[in-house]
């Protein structure tokens, strides 16, 4: 076996240059936390402003920050001025430029860094206005034709927020609100402090915080009147002093400026405060900002006071725990409400927890990536744009289940539909996409089609022409790749015979078959028809790998699945109908899903769905244990983790799929996908599979604790009005690609049929 180098992240086609204003080290805040999301999906450049030092040329030091991030620092001699900083500038970043493969997505949050970037080819340029920079202290006065310039320049526009998207949404013609979201897990760690930090510890309570950028947004007088009118208050002020004279700074013996923290350390800080403050000042540089400090005060559990900046009103105006006010009685005012209610438990933060559930830096990033990657790749139809306030059917899930559900209620019925999946792209699990070399891979591990219904292979025919196949996998095992399920050939190969026969093969096998009276597990299934051996050298392990228990605790149904065979057949499947689609699955979930009635929206969770949309049924093809909200506990799932390589060679192997049952592997298979597809190529690129305890649900794990769990949650879904559950993680069954297409159709026909003997229930509370 050839090594590999191990990487979790996908395959693509691109790399992200950010150009940015703000240093990666000064504050982690919104650039932070998306770039180092997109460098899950690629590499990306964090391109710095200069340092002016003592260089006697220009020359650009590269930091690795990890996970894919590299920031880049020019260092420019001080004496280099005007033009010649630009063309130094361009030079730099050309020649690092020369150096990267992939296509080129520029994103940018400065038009200041323009002049020695416009240049540059790119697949997308996106502008993130994530603040009105014009009104801000110390604005260089070219910045706003460099800003009209570069609005000519983006293909998309996203914003920091509602207020400045209305501000903007006339400027461009692609304007896209994103205000600033929560990593609410890292905050929450603030409800569980057990001891405070150092320079926190002993300031007398009760404390009321802030953290953040300490500039001409603060509003010093309020600060300074709050601590006045309070001293027995502790106001606890955390973060860097910027582009204002320290010495402005309101000193008082209950004011502790503690100076700039982590972000690690801020959640170890809000925990040990009884109120979060939000003291800006009303003056342009707050006009159109969105403070991200609003949702993880409330994760941190913390209620919040803030100045009436616009944004916070509109989003967070109406929610218990949050407080507004104008002028400095109003907000020591608001301060002792917010106060007396930290003191009444934790029985309000109940509605900010259902809010901050629906908030996700992920969300945000997979919502930003779905519209790139549609201005990117134009011919991946992965997105379209919502055309309707209303529609007749709610689709969770842009798979094989929400898909052919959505295809069928536009087509066949006539219904305006919307679809979502939380994921940036279509095609759930079955999501195919060409790599970095050209190759078309499976993201999710590879994907065979194959059925013995001619009615579910002439339905999809009709969305993909297809490419015959048949497929093989190969087990390493003892130091030869041998044919898996097994046949007369393995066990020729295995053990040195030369069985001719079928009738042989039988005997031999029922030689070593070890008769068990009760058959109840895997392992019983397997020991039953071909004895210990065989089971130890291509069950026991496989399966402790890809389950995580032994066989001996798993259904029966598990092995059962693979059948031993007396012939040489070698094929994987026998169906009658064996093919993969000729253009890959992501193509023809496209022609799918590609209906006037069906509206798409990628990056979407459901719950941020309920609130946007309008909807009068639901078809939910998530975890069913989830949309309960898990009342019973969770349904266990097996989960994978996938290591996408590229070799420099035609082939690595002699099958698609290789096996590897030996426990010491720690991978279960490899992929070869141009066995999959037909490509032709001089290189090649496969998959590494890792079954995993975490990560998203892939199989439900078929033990009886865990059925009898699912039936609990069955009968609320056959009590629930108004909503289908359809799929894999709905019925919690481990299904085939054919089988969801069956079941979907199944249930789309017996639906239809009673509608129309009962009109459908309109309920405006479905989702609840």
């Amino acid at each position: 076996m050839t090594n590999h180098a191990a990487s979790t992240r996908p395959s693509s086609n691109f790399a992200l240059i950010c150009f940015s204003h703000l240093r990666w080290n000064f504050v982690f805040q919104r650039p932070q936390h998306l770039m180092t999301r997109f460098a899950r999906n690629m590499d990306v450049l964090f391109w710095e402003e200069p340092i002016d030092d003592d260089s006697p040329t220009p020359w650009l030091e590269l930091r690795d920050e990890g996970n894919g991030v590299t920031v880049a620092v020019p260092h420019l001699p001080g004496s280099m001025g005007g033009d010649a900083r630009t063309a130094a500038l361009r030079a730099l970043l050309d020649d690092h430029v020369a150096g990267i493969g992939a296509q080129l997505i520029r994103w940018y949050y400065t038009p200041m860094m323009l002049p020695f970037s416009r240049h540059l080819a790119a697949a997308c340029t996106v502008y993130d206005c994530m603040d009105e920079l014009k009104n801000f202290r110390f604005a260089p006065p070219e910045l706003m034709p460099l800003e009209q310039e570069l609005f000519g320049l983006a293909d998309l526009v996203f914003t920091g927020g509602y207020s400045l998207y209305e501000a903007k949404r006339e400027s461009h013609a692609s304007v896209h609100p994103f205000p600033s979201s929560v990593d609410a897990a890292h905050f929450a760690q603030g409800r569980a402090l057990v001891q405070d930090v150092a320079d926190q510890a002993g300031l007398p309570r009760p404390r009321l915080g802030f953290y953040g950028v300490i500039d001409e947004r603060m509003d010093l007088g309020l600060i300074a009147a709050l601590a006045d009118a309070r001293p027995d208050w502790t106001i606890v002020m955390v973060g860097p002093v910027v582009k204002i004279d320290p010495a402005e700074l309101p000193q008082r013996a209950n004011i502790a400026w503690l100076g700039s923290k982590s972000y690690a350390e801020l959640p170890l800080y809000a925990g040990g405060w009884d109120v979060a403050l939000m003291p800006f000042a009303i003056n342009e540089a707050t006009r159109f900002i969105s403070p991200t400090k609003t949702p993880e005060y409330l994760a941190a559990g913390l209620p919040v006071v803030s100045t009436p900046i616009v944004d916070v009103i509109r989003h967070y105006g109406d929610v218990a725990g949050v407080f507004v006010a104008d002028g400095a009685t109003a907000f020591v005012d608001a301060c002792d409400q917010a106060l007396a209610l930290r003191r009444t438990g934790d029985a309000w933060r109940i509605e900010a927890d259902t809010l901050l559930a629906e908030q996700s830096w992920d969300q945000v990033a997979a919502r930003m990536l779905g519209l790139i990657l549609q201005v990117a790749e134009p011919d991946q139809p992965l997105l379209k744009p919502v055309r309707s306030d209303h529609y007749d059917y709610l689709i969770v899930g842009a798979g094989f289940a929400g898909s052919v559900m959505a295809e069928r209620l536009a087509a066949d019925a006539g219904k305006r539909v919307l679809v979502i999946d939380k994921r940036p792209h279509i095609a759930g699990n079955a999501f195919d996409h060409k790599d970095e070399a050209g190759i078309l891979i499976h993201q999710y591990g590879p994907h065979i089609f194959h059925t013995n219904s001619a009615d579910i292979f002439e339905y999809l025919s009709r969305f993909t022409a297809w490419r015959p196949y048949e497929h093989r996998v190969l087990a390493e095992v003892r130091g030869q790749l041998v044919p898996i399920p097994i046949n007369r050939t393995t066990l020729n190969a295995l053990f040195g015979l030369s069985l001719e026969t079928e009738e042989q093969a039988a005997e031999f096998l029922a030689a070593r078959a070890e008769p068990v009276t009760v058959i109840r597990s895997s392992e019983d299934v397997v020991i039953s028809a071909v004895g210990r051996e065989l089971y130890e050298t291509f069950f026991q392990g496989y399966t402790r790998k890809q389950w995580g228990i032994d066989p001996s605790e798993l259904d029966k149904s598990v092995t059962a699945r693979v059948p031993t065979r007396t012939n040489t057949d070698d094929r994987y499947f026998t169906d009658l109908f064996q093919a993969m689609p000729r253009d890959g699955f992501t193509a023809m979930f496209a022609k799918m899903l590609d209906h006037p009635n069906i509206d798409l929206e990628l990056g979407v969770t459901f719950e941020e769905a309920k609130r946007r949309f309008s909807f009068d049924q639901i078809v939910y093809t998530g975890p069913i244990d989830e949309y309960f909200d898990f009342r019973f506990g969770k349904l266990p799932y097996r989960s994978l983790r996938f290591e996408h390589v590229h070799e420099d060679r035609e082939w690595a192997q002699p099958v698609a799929v290789v096996n590897y049952p030996d426990e010491k592997v720690p991978y279960t298979r490899v992929t070869e996908y141009k066995h999959l597809t037909g490509q032709q190529a001089p290189n090649t690129s496969l998959t590494y599979e890792f079954p995993s305890a975490e990560g998203d649900p892939y199989y439900p794990i078929p033990r009886p604790e865990n059925q009898a769990l699912f039936k609990q949650y069955e009968a609320l879904a056959e009590a629930t009005k108004g909503v289908l559950f359809v799929g894999r993680l709905a019925t919690y069954r481990y299904y085939n690609m054919d089988q969801v297409v069956g079941q979907a159709l199944a249930t789309y026909r017996r639906h239809i049929a009673e509608e129309r003997e009962t009109p459908p229930l309109k309920a405006a509370a479905l989702a609840e």
